[in-house]
C-alpha cells in the first residue's frame, strides 16, 4: 500500500535528473529497500533549467548513488540517500547561445520560456502512478513525515567552474543534511500545532577551494596553495507554516556559521580571483553579453510594467494605448536595453523559494501540479503568500594571507616545476556577519559587519628581510591597519537574532518579527546602533518597491487583474559607516600594497561588457502631460551614504624605496628589474611620520535609477522643470569635521609623540553634480553639464622652519628612489629640534611662521557654451611668532600680511601712529572674482572671455623675521639628554588680541620703535614700524676660520641687508577698487 505512493515520489526525483534509467528496474530495487546505482549521467539541460545559473553544464557524472526506504519503520526512521563521489563541470553562458536556444536561462522573460517550464513536468511525470489522487488521512500525513525528514548524504561533491585560463574547483568531503529538534540535535520529527516549525541542519565537513591557472591546452602546469584548505561549517534551516495543511512555509531561515575560515591568495591567483569577483559584479548589473537590441516596430515602446522585476510581467504597449497603461516610470523604460536586463538576481533567487520549499512538500499538491501542469499565469506574481526568507553568515575569526611564489629549479629536465610561496601580508577580522531578508521581490535587504579588523606585514618583500623571524621586531610595528574593537571586549553581538544565538525567539519557542518598512527600518537600523553591534564596519542595503497608497505591495495583483496598474515607488538606499580607523603607511605597508596592485593588473583578460557609446535617437517615444505629472510625483533614485569615523593616518619616512620598480607597472609600462644585492635591513628609530587626522567624514552619492530611460525622457522636453533636471544629474555630497594634520615620530618601543599640528582642526563642505549621458543635452545649451562648490569657513598653516624641512625630507624619502633602495640621511639635530623634551627651552629657538585664510567660496559650472568660476576670499592673514626666551622676553607677534586693511590714509603720518581698531564685521570680502571662458563649438560665437574681479587693501610688512623663519637651519650640536628623551613641546595657543613690537631676531636685542597690533579675525589695519637692520646671527651656520664666507646663503644675506638699509620700511598697497579685463 505504502509503496504504490512512496515509490513513485521517489523515482519522479531520480528520473529527473539522471539519464537512461529504467523506471521498471528502480522500482524493484526500491520494493527491496535499497537501491545502488552505478556511473550515472546528470540530465544537463534540466539542471539548467531548474537552476536557472547564467552558466552551461559542460559534464555531470554520479559515481555511485544509494537509495534505503525503511519500509517497515517509515513512521519512526529517516530514508537515506547517499551519493559517492559527484563531479560537475561548469561554464559561463555564451551571448551567442543565449540568442540560438529557445528560454533556457533564466533571464528569459518570454512566453515560451514559460510554456516550457510548464511542459517539462508533464514529460517527467511519466513513471508517475495514474491515478493522481492521493488518499486523506494517515496515508498523507504519513508521507508528509517521510519527506520532511529525508536525510541526503554526499560524499566527495567536487565543482569546478572554467573560464579563459582560470580552473576554479569546490571539493567537499562531506555534506549531510538531517531533520533535528528544538534542541538542534538530530531527531525524526514532524511539523505539529502549536509551534508549526521544521528544522534542518546540513554539516559540511573538509571544504576546500582551488584556483588554479591552465595552459592553451587545457592542462594545469602546477597547482597552486588552495583558496580555502579542509574548512567545515555547519547550517542551520529553520522552517514556520502558518497552519499544518501550509505547502509552503511562511518564515524561511537559513544561516551558516564557520568558527574558522583561513583564506590564502598568491600572487598569480590575484588576477583569477579579481576575474571571478568582476564576473559576479557583471551577473548583478546583468552585464554579461553587453546590452541587447531587442526588435521592436517602427512607433512602438517597449516599456515594462510598474513595479516588476520577474518574468511573465512585460508586455508591449503601443503608443495609442491611453495613458491608464502607464506607471511612474514606465514612459522612460526604453526599449534599447532587453528586458532581461532588467531581472536582477533578486528575481533570480527568489525563483529558488518555490524548489526550496517543494523539496519538503510531497503532498498532493505537487503532483496535481505536475499532473495538471499548472502554473499560475503570472509565475512570479506577488500573493500574500509569500515567504519571508532570511539568509545569513556568520564568522568568529577569518584571516586573508596574500603570498608571493617564485619558481624553483629542478635537477632533473623531467620534473615537475615546483612553486613556492612566502607570506608577505595578512588581513584579519574579527566577528564577521552578513545577513540577507527578502520578501519576494519589493523587499530586500542587506547587512553586512565586522567587529574588528586589522592587516599586517609578514616576512620579507622585494628582497626587504624587514619582518623575519629572526628580527624580533614587535606586533605593533607589523600592524598598518586596524579598525574596530576585538571579539574578548565586545562580547558575541554579532550573532544577535541568529539561530546561533541562545537568545534568538525561534530558540526560544517565538516567532521572530520583521521590519518591512522602509521608515521604520531607517529609524532601528542607524549609524549608531550599527556601530554598537559591530563596531568597525557596518554597510545596510536596502531595496523597497511600494505603491504610492503606502499600502502592502500584495495589493498589486489585484490592481494587475483589474487593469489598473498603480504608481511604484522604488527605493535603493546603501549606508556605509566604519568605525575608529588607523592607517601606518610606512615603508613596508606601501610597498606590499603596491605589489599587489601590480600582480593585480598583470592579467590580458577581455572586459565582461565594454562601455557603449552615447548613441541618441533621434525618433524618441512622446511623452503626455500626464505621463509627466507621475514623472513629477517620483523619480526612483540609487543613494550611497559613507561615514567614516575618527580616521587617523600616518605616513612615516621611509626606510626603504624600490618604487621605482612597481610604480611602471602601475603607469601602464614595463616593470623594471629589482635590486641584486640588499643590505641587511634595520629599523630606523626615531622615524619621523606626518599623521592625517579627521573626526568625521560624510560622502553622499546619488544617481537616478534609470537614467538611460530618464535622460531620454526629459531632454526631449523643450523647457523641463527643476525636479526633473535635478534626478538627471549624479549629485556628490562631501563634508570633512575635525581634520587636522601635522608631524609625530615613532619611538624605539613602537608608540608615537602626540601631534605637532602643522594644519590645526578645520572643516570644509564640498558639493558636485553631473549630468547623465550628456550626448542628449547638446539642444539644451543652457543646461549645466557640471557644478561644483567648495566652502572653506576657516583654514590655517603654521610651522617653524625645522618643521617644513622636516615635511620636505620625509616627503624626498618617498619621491627619491634609488637602484640600492636606500633613502636620504636624516639630520638628526632637525628631529631634536622639530621634537624637543617638555619643558626644555633652546637657546636657537626659530620663529613659527602662521597664515589663515577665512570664508572661502569657489563655485564652478560647465556648459555646452561656456565655462564659469567664481569665488570670495574674506580674509588672509600671515604672521611670524617669535619665541620667548630664557631672559624672560616674551613671544611677540609679527604681521607680514593683512587683508583687508584700510589703507585710504596710509600716506599720511598719522596712519602709522594712530591706534587701529578692528572694523566692522560687515567689511566687503577681500577678494570676488568671476571667470567665464567660451567652450568651442559649432555653435558657439566667437567672444571672449571675461574677467571681473574686487580686490580690497592688503598691507604687507617686509621684516627681517621672514628671514630669519626662511635662512634658519638646525644647530650642529646635540643634546643628548634631548635625544634620549625626546618629546614634543605644544605650540602656543594663537591669541586673537596679542600686541607684538615688529620682530625680535636676537634673544637680547630689543627694537627702536615699538607698536601694538591688534591680531583679530576681522578686518583691521596694519602698521609696520621702522627700525634699523638687524640680521640675527644665530641663523649663520657654524663654520671655521678655514672655511668660505661667501656661500649662496651669505650673498643672500648681504643682498636682504642692502635692501633693508635703503628702504629701512616697506609698505605696499594694493589699489582697491573693480577691475574688468576682456580680451
Amino acid at each position: 500500500m505504502l509503496e504504490s505512493y512512496v515509490t513513485p515520489l521517489l523515482m519522479s526525483y531520480v528520473n529527473k535528473y539522471i539519464k537512461n534509467l529504467k523506471p521498471s528496474d528502480l522500482q524493484l530495487s526500491l520494493w527491496g529497500g535499497d537501491v545502488v546505482l552505478s556511473k550515472l549521467d546528470l540530465k544537463l539541460d534540466v539542471l539548467e533549467q531548474e537552476l536557472k545559473l547564467p552558466f552551461t553544464f559542460m559534464s555531470g557524472h554520479i559515481h555511485e548513488l544509494r537509495i534505503h526506504v525503511p519500509w517497515t519503520k517509515l513512521g519512526s526512521e529517516p530514508v537515506v540517500i547517499t551519493i559517492n563521489t559527484m563531479e560537475c563541470i561548469l561554464k559561463l553562458r555564451d551571448g551567442d547561445q543565449d540568442d540560438h536556444e529557445s528560454g533556457s536561462t533564466s533571464t528569459s522573460r518570454s512566453v515560451s520560456d514559460s510554456s516550457k517550464a510548464i511542459g517539462k513536468p508533464r514529460r517527467l511525470q511519466q513513471a508517475a502512478p495514474s491515478d493522481p489522487d492521493l488518499p486523506p488521512g494517515y496515508v498523507q500525513s504519513l508521507i508528509r513525515r517521510v519527506v520532511n525528514n529525508v536525510n541526503v548524504l554526499v560524499n566527495n561533491l567536487i565543482l569546478k567552474y572554467v573560464e579563459d585560463d582560470i580552473v576554479l574547483s569546490i571539493n567537499i568531503t562531506s555534506a549531510e543534511c538531517y531533520t533535528v529538534d528544538d534542541l538542534w540535535e538530530r531527531a525524526f520529527m514532524d511539523i505539529t500545532a502549536p509551534e508549526l516549525v521544521l528544522r534542518k541542519v546540513i554539516n559540511f565537513a573538509d571544504c576546500t577551494v582551488c584556483l588554479d591557472k591552465r595552459n592553451a591546452s587545457g592542462k594545469i602546469e602546477f597547482y597552486q596553495d588552495p583558496l580555502l584548505y579542509k574548512c567545515s561549517f555547519r547550517t542551520r534551516l529553520h522552517f514556520s507554516y502558518d497552519n499544518i495543511n501550509s505547502k509552503i512555509p511562511s518564515v524561511i531561515k537559513i544561516q551558516t556559521m564557520v568558527d574558522s575560515l583561513k583564506l590564502s591568495i598568491t600572487d598569480q591567483q590575484l588576477p583569477m580571483f579579481i576575474r571571478i569577483l568582476e564576473l559576479i559584479v557583471a551577473l548583478y548589473y546583468g552585464e554579461i553579453g553587453g546590452h541587447r537590441e531587442t526588435d521592436r516596430e517602427e512607433g512602438s515602446c517597449h516599456v515594462r510594467e510598474a513595479g516588476t522585476n520577474s518574468p511573465g510581467m512585460d508586455m508591449d504597449i503601443e503608443k495609442n494605448q491611453g495613458p491608464s497603461q502607464y506607471s511612474s516610470q514606465e514612459f522612460y523604460m526604453d526599449s534599447d536595453i532587453s528586458a532581461e536586463n532588467y531581472q536582477g538576481w533578486v528575481s533570480w533567487a527568489w525563483s529558488f523559494v518555490p524548489a526550496l520549499v517543494g523539496s519538503e512538500e510531497g503532498e498532493e499538491g505537487l503532483f496535481l501540479q505536475r499532473e495538471t501542469g499548472g502554473v499560475p499565469s503570472n509565475p512570479q506574481q506577488h500573493t500574500p503568500k509569500d515567504p519571508m526568507v532570511s539568509i545569513g553568515f556568520y564568522c568568529t575569526k577569518a584571516s586573508l594571507t596574500f603570498k608571493l611564489t617564485e619558481s624553483q629549479a629542478e635537477s632533473s629536465y623531467y620534473s615537475p616545476q615546483k612553486v613556492k610561496s612566502r607570506e608577505v601580508l595578512c588581513l584579519e577580522q574579527e566577528g564577521i556577519t552578513i545577513e540577507v531578508l527578502m520578501m519576494g521581490e519589493p523587499f530586500f535587504d542587506c547587512q553586512i559587519g565586522f567587529v574588528g579588523c586589522r592587516a599586517l606585514c609578514l616576512k620579507g618583500i622585494m628582497g626587504v628581510q624587514d619582518f623575519e623571524e629572526n628580527t624580533n621586531r614587535p606586533e605593533e610595528d607589523a600592524v598598518f591597519f586596524s579598525c574596530g574593537d576585538t571579539l574578548s571586549s565586545k562580547g558575541m553581538t554579532y550573532l544577535t537574532n541568529s539561530l546561533f544565538d541562545y537568545r534568538s525567539p525561534e530558540n526560544n519557542g517565538v516567532r521572530a518579527e520583521f521590519i518591512l518598512d522602509t521608515v521604520t527600518h531607517k529609524e532601528t537600523y542607524t549609524e549608531i546602533a550599527g556601530m554598537q553591534r559591530f563596531g568597525a564596519f557596518y554597510l545596510d542595503y536596502l531595496y523597497t518597491m511600494e505603491n504610492s497608497s503606502g499600502k502592502e505591495f500584495q495589493d498589486l495583483s489585484v490592481g494587475i487583474m483589474e487593469d489598473v496598474v498603480p504608481t511604484v515607488q522604488e527605493t535603493s538606499i546603501k549606508r556605509l559607516v566604519v568605525g575608529p580607523l588607523d592607517i601606518k603607511l610606512h615603508t613596508s605597508a606601501v610597498h606590499r600594497i603596491i605589489k599587489m596592485i601590480t600582480c593585480a593588473m598583470d592579467h590580458e583578460y577581455e572586459p565582461y561588457c565594454k562601455p557603449q557609446q552615447e548613441t541618441v535617437e533621434e525618433s524618441r517615444c512622446s511623452v503626455t502631460p500626464e505621463e509627466i505629472a507621475r514623472l513629477e510625483e517620483f523619480i526612483p533614485t540609487r543613494l550611497t551614504c559613507l561615514t567614516l569615523l575618527q580616521v587617523s593616518v600616518t605616513v612615516s619616512m621611509a626606510e626603504f624605496n624600490f618604487l621605482h620598480t612597481l610604480m611602471p607597472v602601475i603607469t601602464g609600462g614595463k616593470a623594471t628589474p629589482g635590486p641584486v644585492n640588499i643590505s641587511a635591513f634595520r629599523p630606523v628609530r626615531p622615524l619621523p611620520s606626518a599623521q592625517f587626522q579627521v573626526e568625521r567624514m560624510n560622502v553622499e552619492h546619488s544617481v537616478p535609477m534609470y537614467a538611460p530611460e530618464l535622460v531620454s525622457t526629459v531632454s526631449a522636453l523643450s523647457q523641463p522643470s527643476d525636479n526633473l533636471l535635478h534626478h538627471c544629474y549624479a549629485h556628490f555630497y562631501l563634508k570633512v569635521s575635525g581634520f587636522q594634520a601635522g608631524l609625530t615620530c615613532q619611538d624605539s618601543t613602537g608608540g608615537f609623540f602626540p601631534l605637532i599640528p602643522v594644519i590645526p582642526s578645520f572643516s570644509t563642505a564640498l558639493y558636485g553634480k553631473m549630468i547623465q549621458m550628456p550626448a542628449y543635452w547638446s539642444k539644451l545649451s543652457s543646461v549645466p553639464t557640471t557644478e561644483c562648490i567648495l566652502e572653506l569657513p576657516y583654514f590655517a598653516v603654521q610651522a617653524t622652519r625645522a618643521q617644513t624641512h622636516l615635511l620636505q625630507a620625509i616627503y624626498q624619502s618617498w619621491t627619491q628612489s634609488t637602484l640600492s633602495g636606500a633613502t636620504p640621511t636624516l639630520n638628526e639635530s632637525l628631529i631634536n629640534e622639530v621634537f624637543k623634551a617638555p619643558g626644555v627651552k633652546s637657546l636657537d629657538q626659530s620663529p613659527t611662521l602662521e597664515g589663515s585664510l577665512q570664508n572661502l567660496e569657489l563655485k564652478f559650472c560647465s556648459r555646452a557654451t561656456v565655462k564659469c568660476a567664481s569665488g570670495t576670499v574674506g580674509a588672509i592673514k600671515v604672521c611670524a611668532r617669535t619665541p620667548g626666551s630664557l631672559e624672560g622676553v616674551k613671544e611677540r607677534l609679527v604681521p607680514l600680511i593683512q587683508g583687508p586693511s584700510d589703507t585710504k590714509e596710509l600716506h599720511m603720518r598719522r596712519w602709522l601712529n594712530e591706534i587701529r581698531k578692528p572694523e566692522s564685521l560687515l567689511a566687503p570680502d577681500l577678494l570676488t572674482f568671476s571667470v567665464q571662458v567660451p567652450q568651442k563649438g559649432e555653435n558657439c560665437r566667437n567672444s571672449g572671455a571675461v574677467l571681473l574681479a574686487s580686490v580690497q587693501g592688503i598691507a604687507i610688512n617686509v621684516d627681517p623675521i621672514f628671514c630669519t623663519w626662511l635662512l634658519h637651519q638646525p644647530h650642529r650640536g646635540t643634546n643628548r639628554q634631548q635625544q634620549q628623551n625626546p618629546g614634543p613641546v605644544p605650540l602656543a595657543k594663537r591669541r586673537e588680541d596679542d600686541t607684538s613690537v615688529g620682530s625680535t631676531p636676537l634673544v637680547q636685542q630689543t627694537s627702536n620703535q615699538a607698536s601694538d597690533y591688534a591680531s583679530s579675525p576681522v578686518k583691521t589695519k596694519t602698521v609696520t614700524e621702522s627700525r634699523p637692520l638687524s640680521i640675527p646671527m644665530k641663523v649663520l651656520p657654524e663654520t671655521t676660520p678655514g672655511e668660505s664666507l661667501t656661500t649662496s646663503e651669505e650673498r643672500m644675506k648681504e643682498l636682504i641687508a642692502h635692501a633693508w638699509d635703503a628702504v629701512k620700511c616697506l609698505t605696499l598697497q594694493c589699489w582697491q577698487g573693480t577691475r574688468c579685463y576682456q580680451n
